[in-house]
């Protein structure tokens, strides 16, 4: 990725240009987020550079950047209708959690303990331990950097696996079975509060790969499970060793969009400190993208979602009962 920048894709004058037109357009249009959809997200220039984004994505290394939206110039929802209607080119927005967040707010909202189920990593200011999210392909517009930190670091997960291969094959074995992961209190209508999921699967001549420690080692708060063994967590430590051993860092600039194919990719975090002013504070708006036509993913992917109609993406987005889907235009 240093030697070869095919996955950044910087905006020209005309490129921004149609997007400022969209977007004004939208603005006008429509009063939610939500009435934003695929027939109107239409672009005529930028539409053949996104289309290989998201082949790019699918079929390629698994990383695209988009650097140079003009957010100078937007107000939040502005930045949110960009972002959205690029997203909408790459996949369909998912709920990322149990408020139907089809639009999400990472930023540092003074929860700092993993020890609580409801609380999560990505509203801190904290480094994040490698992961993958629960979606085909995630997507991060940076509004506003930190002041210092907050280096975004990605690893090719296919990497992992073939170098795991050659230093220890019979741990990679071990993270081809089932593993209990706990949903964090997202628990889906009829499902258990935990689900199960192999590190590594092989399925219609692809690997892919899941890779959330923290919600793994999290299950343990079950008594009801079966003890981890010595050797499941030799292989999650090695894992986790390779994803820095062969990790590429990347700087996020105000108005760069990251898309990460979760299947093939883990990322994480280094640790940040904010601006004093509250308004500088570091600030990236999310999107959870199934992938209609993406790679076909084993039946026990399908497990951590809800009820999934025929044809659905077995990466349906997190919904409890009662979820309602939102997009908000500030962190909540």
């Amino acid at each position: 990725m240093a030697a070869t920048p095919d996955w950044l894709h910087v905006l020209d004058a005309a490129e921004i240009d149609e997007l400022d037109r969209l977007v004004a357009r939208l603005d006008g249009e429509c009063a939610d987020i939500l009435d934003i959809t695929s027939p109107r997200a239409v672009f005529e220039r930028l539409a053949p550079m996104l289309a290989e984004i998201r082949n790019q994505l699918l079929d390629g290394c698994g990383v695209a950047v988009i650097r140079g939206i003009p957010l100078e110039r937007y107000d939040r929802r502005q930045a949110a209708i960009a972002f959205w209607c690029l997203g909408l080119h790459i996949g369909v927005p998912v709920s990322q959690n149990a408020q139907g967040h089809l639009l999400g707010h990472v930023t540092d909202l003074g929860d700092t303990s993993f020890d609580n189920p409801q609380n999560r990593g990505y509203q801190t200011h904290d480094a994040l331990p490698f992961h993958s999210d629960f979606t085909d392909v995630v997507g991060l517009l940076c509004l506003h950097p930190a002041k210092a930190g907050g280096e975004s670091l990605v690893t090719s997960s296919i990497a992992i696996h073939n170098e795991m291969l050659r230093r220890a094959p019979h741990l990679v074995e071990v993270l081809t079975e089932q593993i209990y992961r706990d949903r964090r209190g997202e628990i889906p209508a009829g499902k258990d509060p935990w689900y199960q999921r192999p590190v590594f699967a092989y399925h219609e001549g692809r690997l892919t790969t899941c890779w959330t420690r923290g919600y793994i080692m999290s299950a343990r708060r079950f008594e009801e499970l079966p003890p981890m063994s010595d050797t499941l967590i030799e292989a999650l430590d090695l894992f986790e060793e390779l994803a820095y051993e062969l990790a590429f860092s990347m700087d996020f600039r105000q108005g760069d969009v990251q898309l990460l194919h979760n299947h093939v990719v883990v990322h994480s975090r280094t640790r940040y400190e904010d601006w004093p002013e509250p308004e500088r504070a570091r600030h990236l708006l999310r999107l959870w993208l199934a992938t209609p036509g993406g790679r076909p993913l084993p039946d026990c992917y399908a497990e951590l979602y809800g009820d999934l109609k025929p044809g659905d993406r077995p990466a349906g987005g997190i919904t409890i009962p009662g979820t309602r889907l939102k997009a908000p235009l500030d962190a909540i």
